[in-house]
C-alpha cells in the first residue's frame, strides 16, 4: 500500500453502495482499500476493483500477487440470479455443479472442488447455508482463485481451498436511505417478491440498518419439480470516528419437490444421450428441504493512524432433510434402477478470528504487516437409511411410487470438526511501493472426532505449518506483473480401502503446492489480466499395502479477463480458462489420464450494451461455452463440448419520483441439451443442463 490505511473514511466511501445507483461507476483511488473496506466497483458497475484476501482483509487488485473477482450486487440484480452459483457461472474459473446425493450446487475452482460448506460469509467460514445460498443475501460476491492455507487455513467443510474459495460480502445500508421492492417471474411458474430497504441514524449517520428479505414458489422449468424459498437478512451497523461494528442475522429455508437430480452411468460403457432439457427422471419423491439460521458480529478499531485491531464471531443451526433419488444406469439402453436414499441432517456451525493490521516504514522499505489468528468448529449429525425403489428409463420415466417396509441400509454419524491456526504476513514496499513483497506463513491445526451410529470412535489430529511467497512489480502506473508460491490444506482422511494393512488410519493433512505467475492491467475503463498457474494435489492411494497420499492430481492452466466499459454505454465482462488436469501419480492404470470432472476449456463471454437513440433501453448479454471433460477416471466416458445462449433486456424509467426497473431474460435460449458437467467427489455421476428458462422482474426504488 502506498499510504497509511485510513479505515474510517474509506469505510464512509464504501458505504455509497454501487448497487444504489444505476450510472456508471468510475474508479477512484483516493481512498485505499483495507480491512472491511471492500473496494470501489469498477467501470461499468459490474466487477470490483478487488476483494476479500481472507484474513489479510480487502484488497486492491493491482496491489497483491494473487487472482481475486468480485462480482456487485448490480451485476446480481441485473442477471436475476436466483442462487449463488447463478452469478459464479460468468467466470470461467468456476464450473458450477450438484453435490454427491443432493439437490445443492458445488463448485471446481481452477479444476478442484468447493462445496457450500466452504463459502465465507465476511471472510469468516461456518456461517451460511451450505446447500443453496440465495444471492439475494450479497452486496458482492468474491472468488479467489487458487490455494489459500495461508489467507484462510482450512475451510470447516475440509474439501475447499485447493483452487480457490468463494467470500460473500454481506448488506449494509448506505449513506442514502433506501427502499426497494421487487417481485419476479420464472418459467414455468415461479414467482416472487422481495423488499430490501436501509436507512442511516444519527447526528453523523454512524448508525445503519439494512432488511432484505425475498419469498418465492412454484413450478421450475423442469417437468414436475417445484421450489419454494424464504431468505431474510438484516444487517445493522455502526461507524465511529475509530470503530465500526457490524452485526448481520440471517433466515433461510429452501425446499425442492421432485427435484431431477444427478445421473450416475452405472453398468453404462459410454455417455448417454442427452434426455430433453426439460425432462425428469427423477421420480416425484425425491427432494430436499433445507433450513439454516445463521448470524456474525465483526469489528475494526483503529489503535492509532497505523495499526487496526480486528474480531469476529459467527455461526450457524442447520436442519436438512434430503431424499435423494439418483438414477443408476443399468445398461447402454437409458434403463436405470433408483433407490430411496433418506438423509436426515443437523449441523452446529462456529467460527471464529482475532487479530491486528498495521503499516510501518523502516527507513526506504514500507511494511503491511497482518497478524491474525481464526478458528471453526462444527457439529455434524447425520442419519441416513436407504430401500430399493424401482426400476426407470431416463428417456421415458416411470412415476415410481415411494417404497414402503424397513430401509435395507442405514447408518449415520456424530462428527466433531476443529480447525484453528495462526496467521503472519509482511507486505514489504520497495521504491516508493512500486515493488511488493509478501513474506507469510501459517501454523495450522486439525482435529476430526467421528463417533458412528453402530458404535466405536475414530478421533485423528494433525498440525502442519504452510508458507507462502508473493511479488507483485508494478512495471507502469496501470500495469501490474506478479508471481506467487502458495499451498492450501485438508483433511487427508482415513485409509477406506479394507486391503490395506493401515486400514482406518488417519492419513493426515494434505497438502496442495501452487506455483502462479501473471498479470494485470487497469486502465481506468478497461481493465484484467492473465495468470500461469500449477497446482498439485497428492491424493489417497494404497501401496505395497499400504494406504498413504501417494497419488497425485496436477492442474495446469490458463486465465484471461477482461472487463470495463470500454465504450461508453458498453459494459463488458469476459473471461477464458484452459486446464490441462493430469493424473501424474495412480497406481490403477490411469496414469496421464484426464483427471474426473475438469473441463479442458471455459469461455464467457459476457456483455451489456445500451441501445443507441433508445433512452434507458439496455440489452444483455451471455456465452457460455464449456470443453470436453471426462466421468471416469479411464476417460472412457466422454462428455461432449457444449454452448449456451442467454439474452436479456432492461429498461429503466422514473415515475412518480421512484426509479422503475424492468428486466426481461432468456437462460438457454435455443433450449440446447447437455451434460453440464460430472462430479470429481465421486466418479461416474452427470450432471443435466438447466433448459430454456423465461425470467422476468419488476424493481421499483424509492
Amino acid at each position: 500500500m502506498g499510504s497509511t490505511p485510513l479505515a474510517a473514511p474509506a469505510w464512509a466511501q464504501s458505504s455509497t453502495g454501487a448497487n444504489q445507483s444505476l450510472d456508471t461507476v468510475t474508479v477512484t483511488s483516493t481512498v485505499p482499500t483495507y480491512g472491511d473496506t471492500p473496494p470501489p466497483a469498477f467501470a461499468g458497475g459490474q466487477i470490483a476493483a478487488g476483494g476479500r484476501v481472507g484474513l489479510l482483509g480487502e484488497k486492491d487488485a493491482m496491489d497483491i500477487p494473487f487472482s481475486v473477482t468480485s462480482y456487485t450486487s448490480k451485476l446480481i440484480e441485473n442477471q436475476q440470479s436466483q442462487t449463488l452459483g447463478d452469478t459464479l457461472q460468468n467466470d470461467a474459473s468456476v464450473s458450477v455443479g450438484q453435490g454427491y446425493g443432493i439437490y445443492g450446487e458445488a463448485f471446481k475452482i481452477r479444476g478442484f472442488n468447493l462445496t457450500g460448506d466452504d463459502v465465507a460469509y465476511g471472510g469468516l467460514y461456518g456461517v451460511l447455508p451450505r446447500q443453496l445460498i440465495n444471492s439475494d443475501i450479497a452486496e458482492r460476491i468474491e472468488v479467489f482463485k487458487g490455494a489459500s492455507a495461508f489467507t484462510s487455513g482450512i475451510p470447516i467443510g475440509g474439501n475447499g481451498g485447493i483452487g480457490g474459495t468463494v467470500n460473500i460480502e454481506p448488506k449494509h445500508a448506505g449513506n442514502e436511505p433506501m427502499l426497494k421492492l421487487s417481485s419476479g417471474y420464472r418459467s414455468d411458474s415461479y414467482g416472487e417478491v422481495g423488499v430490501d430497504a436501509s436507512r442511516r441514524f444519527g447526528d453523523q449517520k454512524q448508525w445503519g440498518a439494512r432488511v432484505s428479505a425475498v419469498r418465492g414458489r412454484g413450478d421450475t422449468a423442469i417437468d414436475d419439480e417445484s421450489q419454494r424459498d424464504t431468505s431474510v437478512v438484516v444487517g445493522l451497523d455502526y461507524r465511529g470516528e475509530r470503530g465500526r461494528v457490524l452485526f448481520d442475522v440471517g433466515h433461510q429455508k429452501s425446499t425442492l419437490e421432485g427435484a431431477r437430480s444427478s445421473l450416475y452411468t452405472g453398468a453404462a460403457t459410454k455417455v448417454p444421450s442427452v434426455p430433453d432439457a426439460s425432462s425428469n427422471y427423477t421420480p416425484a419423491f425425491g427432494g430436499s428441504a433445507l433450513e439454516t439460521h445463521f448470524g456474525m458480529v465483526r469489528g475494526e478499531y483503529d489503535l492509532n493512524d497505523d495499526w487496526t485491531a480486528f474480531a469476529a464471531l459467527g455461526g450457524n443451526r442447520t436442519i436438512e432433510h434430503i431424499v435423494s433419488a439418483n438414477p443408476s444406469l443399468t445398461d447402454d439402453n437409458g434403463n436405470a434402477s433408483v433407490n430411496d436414499f433418506e438423509t436426515a441432517n443437523h449441523i452446529d456451525n462456529f467460527a471464529s478470528q482475532a487479530g491486528i493490521r498495521g503499516y510501518v516504514v523502516t527507513g526506504p522499505v514500507s511494511h503491511d504487516v497482518t497478524l491474525a489468528y481464526s478458528s471453526a468448529y462444527r457439529k455434524f449429525d447425520t442419519d441416513w437409511s436407504s430401500l430399493a425403489a424401482g426400476t426407470t428409463n431416463i428417456y421415458d420415466p416411470r412415476d415410481l411410487s415411494r417404497p414402503a417396509g424397513d430401509p435395507s441400509f442405514v447408518g449415520g454419524s456424530v462428527t466433531r470438526t476443529r480447525s484453528q491456526g495462526v496467521t503472519l504476513s509482511d507486505t514489504l514496499g520497495f521504491l516508493n511501493d512500486r515493488v511488493l513483497l509478501t513474506l507469510g506463513a501459517r501454523y495450522q491445526e486439525l482435529e476430526v472426532d467421528e463417533r458412528p451410529n453402530a458404535g466405536g470412535n475414530d478421533r485423528y489430529a494433525d498440525r502442519r505449518v504452510t508458507p507462502a511467497v508473493g511479488v507483485v512489480f508494478k512495471a507502469t502506473s496501470n500495469v501490474s506483473l506478479y508471481a506467487n508460491y502458495v499451498e492450501a490444506l485438508q483433511d487427508g482422511g482415513t485409509v477406506t480401502d479394507t486391503s490395506a494393512s493401515n486400514y482406518g488410519q488417519y492419513l493426515g493433512i494434505a497438502h496442495a503446492k501452487q506455483y502462479e505467475v501473471g498479470s494485470k492491467f487497469d486502465y481506468g475503463n478497461i481493465g484484467g489480466g492473465i495468470s500461469l498457474f500449477q497446482i498439485k494435489l497428492p491424493t489417497a492411494a494404497v501401496v505395497d499395502g499400504v494406504g498413504g497420499l501417494d497419488n497425485e492430481q496436477r492442474n495446469r492452466g490458463v486465465e484471461l479477463s477482461l472487463y470495463g466499459e470500454p465504450l461508453e454505454g458498453l459494459r463488458l465482462f469476459s473471461s477464458a480458462t484452459w486446464i490441462d488436469a493430469e493424473l501424474t501419480k495412480t497406481q490403477d492404470g490411469t496414469e496421464g489420464n484426464h483427471a474426473t470432472g475438469v473441463p479442458e476449456y471455459r469461455v464467457v463471454l459476457g456483455s451489456e450494451w445500451d441501445i443507441p437513440h433508445v433512452d434507458r433501453l439496455t440489452a444483455t448479454g451471455r456465452v457460455i461455452h464449456t470443453g470436453t471433460q471426462y466421468a471416469d477416471a479411464g476417460n472412457d466416458l466422454e462428455l461432449d463440448p457444449w454452448t449456451r445462449l442467454d439474452l436479456g433486456v432492461r429498461y429503466t424509467t422514473p415515475i412518480g419520483g421512484a426509479n422503475w426497473v424492468w428486466r426481461a431474460g432468456v437462460d438457454n435460449v435455443t433450449d440446447e441439451d447437455y451434460w453440464a458437467g460430472a462430479s470429481t467427489a465421486f466418479a461416474g455421476y452427470l450432471i443435466q443442463g438447466e433448459p430454456r428458462t423465461f425470467k422476468l422482474s419488476a424493481t421499483v426504488e424509492f
